[in-house]
Formats: structure tokens, sequence, C-alpha cells
């Protein structure tokens, strides 16, 4: 629940204030505004990797960082999605 709220109201902030400036384009910039959250996600994936993680060959590292990047494709359609119902709300009312 906080992830949602913190998600829609962060793109409502950036999408208040393109409209602000008369930039009426805010359909992709709400998307991308909630769902860069998922890079913080593959970051965070790469240095769990680094510190915590003793994996060596090559495969279970390909894997890992293969699903890792799926993970974070789909938090970031899902936080994306948010931000844009959202702000599609927003703009509506």
């Amino acid at each position: 629940l906080i992830l949602v709220v913190t998600c829609a109201e962060i793109s409502i902030s950036v999408v208040y204030f393109q409209l602000a400036v008369e930039d009426y384009r805010w359909w992709w910039r709400s998307f991308l505004a909630s769902g860069s959250s998922a890079v913080y996600v593959f970051l965070y994936a790469c240095s769990f990797f680094s510190s915590k993680l003793h994996i060596v060959q090559f495969v279970p590292t390909l894997m890992y960082f293969g699903y890792m990047s799926l993970v974070s494709f789909a938090f970031f359609l899902m936080t994306g999605a948010v931000g844009t119902i959202a702000c599609f709300h927003f703009c509506r009312v």
C-alpha cells in the first residue's frame, strides 16, 4: 500500500509541474516517473549479488541476473501502471 501511494504521489507531482508549464505530453513521463523505482531494485540486486552471494560459476550468475532482470521489468511495469492510472484520474478530475 505504501508503494502504491508513493508511486501515485510522485507521478502526480511530476505531471502537475509539467502541466503547470503547459507541456501536455504527460503520459510517458507519468509512467517513467514511478517506474524508475525498478532501477533501484535492480541496483540493489547487483549490490546483494556482490556482497552477500558467493556464486562464482557462469550459469548460476547468468540465471540470477536473468531472473532479476525479469523481476525488475515486472516491477517497472507494475509501478509505471500505478503512476499512469493515478495521473489519469488526477487529470480527469
